[in-house]
């Protein structure tokens, strides 16, 4: 059986994790399944060297002005494909789409009206599909409210990950059979601590996003990193030990190292390993973020989490972990700011807050392997 793994690339370390978590449950459940993943364009997230580190095989794609020559590789005999690990569309059983955040106007209709082409593609080939647990919406351009209808007839399962993305398809859909809510499934997966972290030295941890600066509004964008300065001044004033996390790439890097300058030489830890840095998350004794998996990796394990976020994912996050008062606005004033980070810092209200972070996690765990006991019943009947 060849599974297709769409969408989950290896720059944004959230939507590493999120394949790492789809390998791991396949490797549990069903071991004989061969992975699959496309090479993309050039300058893609998915390059040949990441997708051989983990025996993934190579779907023989390649879509120019409408027309698949990837479809060529047909006339190589089928056991020299195998040979190579080369796997034809149409070979393809199943795809699980872990987009992460993909199909919305704010990234524009062309994406939704991909997954409408791809997904009518599938029902013909028989492939079967699930959009894994993602955020959706909003759609307001009336090519992506089509898409959406597109999609959803053609899909097998899809899973919006909170109510807010629900209620954009169904919206535009209805309420359908197919179209289940599901957590953020990488709450399932274990992180590992690396040798070098130093728990001492780095405790809180400050996740920063440039998707703030250039998915924002202008009193928003212009504010974040004001907002973080101050917030990483007064964890420094308390001696709380606060050091940078990098969660994505050069854009990411270039924000970390600004604020590390501005605040007398921050520390700045780049890790690779989407699992060592769910590792360092789960090591630190409080963050603030605003990479959404990054959350969900501190969330999930119990550890004091406030955040600015540039979309309805983020609140609907902090919802889901009963604490909607953690997602923070940037132009809070200095005593606001300071009161916040009391959770972060403040040993009774950290306690308290990591208690109820861990019943929550607990039962969106319980929830996540339902929606993989669903997804696995499909695939195997």
């Amino acid at each position: 059986m060849y599974v297709e793994v769409r969408k989950a690339g290896f720059v944004n370390k959230g939507a590493e994790l999120m394949l790492h978590a789809v390998i791991q449950q396949l490797e549990q459940r069903l071991p004989d399944a061969k992975v699959v993943m496309e090479p993309g364009r050039a300058q893609s997230p998915y390059p040949y060297r990441n997708r051989a580190s983990l025996g993934l095989y190579q779907k023989a794609w390649l879509w120019r002005a409408g027309i698949p020559f990837g479809d060529l590789a047909a006339f190589v005999p089928a056991g020299i494909r195998e040979q190579y690990g080369v796997v034809l569309d149409k070979e393809v059983n199943v795809v699980l789409d872990a987009a992460g955040f993909a199909y919305t106007d704010q990234w524009g209709p062309e994406l939704s009206v991909e997954l409408a082409r791809s997904s009518r593609r599938w029902r013909k080939n028989g492939t079967k599909a699930v959009l894994l647990p993602q955020a959706f919406g909003p759609y307001h351009d009336q090519r992506s409210k089509d898409a959406v209808k597109a999609f959803v007839d053609s899909c097998d399962l899809i899973y919006p990950r909170e109510q807010v993305s629900y209620d954009y398809l169904t919206e535009i859909t209805g309420p359908r059979n197919n179209i289940k809510l599901a957590p953020d499934f990488t709450n399932l997966v274990n992180g590992t601590r690396p040798d070098y972290f130093d728990a001492e030295r780095h405790q809180v941890c400050l996740v920063p996003n440039y998707r703030m600066l250039d998915k924002t509004g202008g009193d928003v964008a212009q504010g974040y990193v004001p907002f973080l300065e101050r917030a990483a001044r007064m964890l420094v004033e308390r001696d709380a030990k606060p050091f940078l996390l990098i969660h994505e790439g050069t854009a990411d890097v270039g924000l970390a190292e600004r604020l590390s300058k501005a605040i007398d030489g921050l520390p700045v830890l780049q890790e690779n390993d989407p699992l060592a840095v769910k590792g360092i998350l789960g090591a630190c004794r409080g963050t603030l973020g605003s990479r959404f998996h990054g959350l969900v990796s501190a969330l999930s394990q119990g550890v004091p989490s406030l955040a600015t976020g540039w979309s309805h994912k983020y609140e609907m996050l902090f919802a889901d972990y009963g604490f909607p008062e953690g997602v923070l606005n940037i132009n809070l004033s200095d005593e606001e700011l300071s009161s916040a980070l009391d959770y972060l810092t403040e040993p009774t209200k950290m306690a308290a807050l990591s208690s109820s972070l861990r019943s929550h996690s607990n039962e969106l765990k319980a929830r996540s392997k339902d929606m993989w006991d669903d997804v696995f019943s499909l695939i195997e009947h």
